[in-house]
């Protein structure tokens, strides 16, 4: 196990939006943030995006060989460019994500990563906390409530994560530590970006609406607005966390509109979906720190704005890197994992129990479950 020292985890993160890879460098001891390192990006093209997309929702023991390979050469590539870290971690790519099913699925060979870059890989942080009863998403939150404290919030705040998903983590930056009752609730509030990205390449060829051109030309039909809200998922309560395709029928509520009305509808979804998440908030936030493309959606940021009390922000207006921080997150969870501190709890994913989950894999050693 590893002592409890400052050291460099290098944190790779590649999402359900498809669009590459992140890899960041973060300073921890597990517990506290001390610097954020360099980072780097590896976009797919659009033939490696069609692979993954393809490999969506498929389950280990499917055809996957094309897509692993792509997923862990890609990770290779990006990875091998930093220098410093003492361990990496690799979430791999989310196919598919059924907690009360068949479990959870990340594409891609921890071990194999170790071999290629030399070092030890910490990955498969998902299974362990579904194993005991988690939803196993999301599992940022524990690097949220790090985060607080490192801009030294006094106040209770949210981070929204505006991914392929969205998800929101309430933060009490008060509490000591992330897993003691009170300090922390997460879940993921619906669709975000998944949804918008593929009606844009299937209409128009394109892989997102950049800044939220096409959604500011249109309006949302309320109909299927009105629709979707009353999906089950959202009488839930948190912790809850979906696939990316568990609102695959949004597609279909807005099959007969035009590009910009089905587009600007698809993003009053989204919006919705977090303002109906926003209820579970144990006190209202201070502030909302949006990370994730969809903070790039002007449209998207005015609804919230518009719809909430408190300021929307982007998390760069707090010092931190939206387009880095789910990468960075990884780092800091390897660093814990390696430590044997929790990366999940009741309040995060519904886990019986706080859980420390992942899979040290180390150059000529075998794989130890932690």
């Amino acid at each position: 196990m590893l002592k409890a020292e400052r050291l460099w985890a290098l944190g790779a993160m590649s999402g359900t939006s498809l669009d590459g890879v992140d890899a960041a460098m973060v300073e921890t001891d597990g517990a506290a943030i001390y610097a954020f390192g360099p980072s780097a990006y590896r976009a797919y093209s659009a033939e490696e995006q069609a692979v993954l997309a393809a490999a969506l929702g498929k389950w280990p023991g499917e055809d996957l060989a094309e897509a692993q390979a792509l997923v862990e050469s890609a990770h290779l590539e990006v990875l091998s460019r930093f220098d410093g870290a003492a361990l990496v971690g690799f979430h791999g790519q989310t196919l598919a994500h059924e907690p009360r099913g068949r479990g959870t699925h990340q594409l891609g060979d921890g071990a194999r990563l170790a071999e290629g870059l030399g070092l030890p890989v910490v990955w498969d942080f998902r299974s362990a906390d579904v194993r005991l009863g988690g939803e196993g998403a999301p599992l940022a939150p524990f690097f949220h409530f790090a985060c607080a404290k490192w801009i030294g919030a006094t106040e209770p705040l949210a981070f929204l994560n505006l991914g392929g998903v969205g998800n929101i983590t309430w933060v009490d930056p008060s509490f000591a530590r992330p897993e003691e009752a009170g300090a922390v609730l997460a879940f993921d509030t619906g669709p975000a970006n998944a949804p918008i990205n593929d009606l844009m390449l299937a209409r128009r060829g394109e892989r997102f609406d950049r800044d939220g051109a096409l959604a500011r030309q249109g309006e949302v039909a309320q109909g299927a607005l009105e629709l979707f809200l009353d999906e089950p998922y959202f009488l839930r309560m948190p912790p809850k966390s979906l696939d990316r395709d568990t609102f695959a029928d949004m597609i279909g509520l807005v099959g007969e509109l035009g590009d910009a009305d089905a587009v600007a509808t698809l993003t009053g979804m989204a919006a919705a979906a977090v303002l109906r998440g926003m209820e579970h908030c144990p006190r209202p936030p201070a502030r909302l720190l949006v990370t994730g493309g969809g903070r790039h959606n002007g449209v998207m940021m005015q609804m919230l704005r518009a719809a909430l009390d408190c300021p929307v922000e982007p998390v760069e207006a707090a010092g931190l890197d939206g387009d880095m921080l789910e990468a960075q997150a990884f780092a800091y969870l390897a660093v814990r994992v390696a430590r044997g501190l929790p990366t999940s709890c009741a309040s995060t994913t519904g886990v019986r129990a706080a859980v420390s989950g992942g899979t040290i894999s180390r150059l000529g050693h075998p794989s130890e479950a932690m």
